[in-house]
């Protein structure tokens, strides 16, 4: 059985035991802090998936990290996966319910990607620009990368904005190499 599969039929089963119990939103939640954790924690999830490791060191590290600040709906979930040697998928697991419960609720996750921090004013109007031609709630992450100069990149929903200049650049190049621009005669 392929991860995806194994990722997507246990972030189901995890999305309809939280709806059940009313703490979907809890979840996900915990489930952001999860695929926080695992991403800045390599070892973590070298240990977590390392079959010598015995079931019951990787239920006492995961109890340790996340009892105190996860949902019981959560914590019990966890430790199953521990208890069926699935603590290798957690972070394709959390991800996957993070994209179950966005589909749930309705939420289009955007990604927005500036030369310099963008202000709150600049912010509310691409996600509402977002939510105008979604026709969903946006939840958007914004970051900088200072080899953007003067332009942005805009990812949501399987669409991508491409306003950096050297994609124009490009653009310009390509245009050119066809030479349209020369006469045929």
């Amino acid at each position: 059985m392929s991860n995806y599969r194994i990722n997507n039929n246990y972030a189901k089963a995890l999305f309809m035991l939280a709806t059940d119990t009313g703490n979907a939103d809890r979840v996900a939640d915990d489930m952001k802090l999860i695929t926080s954790v695992m991403a800045e924690n390599r070892e973590l999830a070298v240990v977590l998936g390392n079959p010598v490791v015995r079931g019951d060191k990787k239920s006492a590290i995961v109890q340790d990290l996340f009892a105190s600040r996860v949902c019981e709906d959560t914590m019990a979930f966890l430790i199953f996966l521990v208890r069926k040697n699935r603590s290798v998928n957690l972070r394709g697991i959390s991800d996957a319910y993070l994209t179950i419960y966005r589909d749930a609720k309705g939420i289009v996750l955007s990604d927005l990607v500036t030369h310099q921090p963008i202000d709150e004013n600049a912010r509310t109007m691409v996600t509402r620009m977002i939510e105008e031609y979604t026709g969903k709630t946006v939840e958007l992450h914004d970051r900088t990368d200072p080899k953007m100069l003067g332009s942005f990149k805009l990812e949501f929903d399987n669409k991508m904005y491409d306003a950096r200049i050297r994609t124009k650049i490009r653009r310009l190049r390509i245009a050119f190499a066809k030479n349209e621009y020369e006469s045929k005669l």
